[in-house]
C-alpha cells in the first residue's frame, strides 16, 4: 500500500484519494471559493479500515489549507470529529 494522496479538481468538487490494490480511500470537498473549501465526506473501504489512513486524507486537507490560505467549512462528521481532537488546527477551520 502507499500513503501517495493526490488532489482531484474538477470544477468545484474534488477529493483527496489514496489508492492501494484493496480500493481508494477518498475526502470528498466542495470549493465554494478560493478561500473556503467544504469537507464532504470520508470514505475509507472495509478493507482498509484500521489503518489511519481516513486521519491521513484529513492532515493532507489541513496542510493544504495552511499552504493555499482556505477555511475548511467541517460538513463531514468524521472531519468534524477530527476538528473537536486537534485544538491546534483550528486556524484552518470556519467559525
Amino acid at each position: 500500500m502507499t500513503d501517495d494522496i493526490v488532489k482531484e479538481v474538477e470544477g468545484s468538487k474534488g477529493r483527496y484519494v489514496m489508492k492501494t490494490p484493496d480500493g481508494e480511500a477518498e475526502l470528498t470537498i466542495s470549493i465554494l471559493s478560493p478561500k473556503l473549501v467544504i469537507a464532504d465526506h470520508t470514505m475509507v473501504p472495509q478493507a482498509l479500515e484500521g489503518q489511519g489512513l481516513a486521519l491521513k486524507l484529513v492532515t493532507h486537507l489541513i496542510e493544504d489549507a495552511r499552504t493555499e490560505g482556505f477555511q475548511i467549512v467541517p460538513l463531514c462528521p468524521y472531519v468534524n470529529a477530527q476538528r473537536r481532537k486537534h485544538p491546534d488546527w483550528a486556524d484552518v477551520f470556519q467559525t
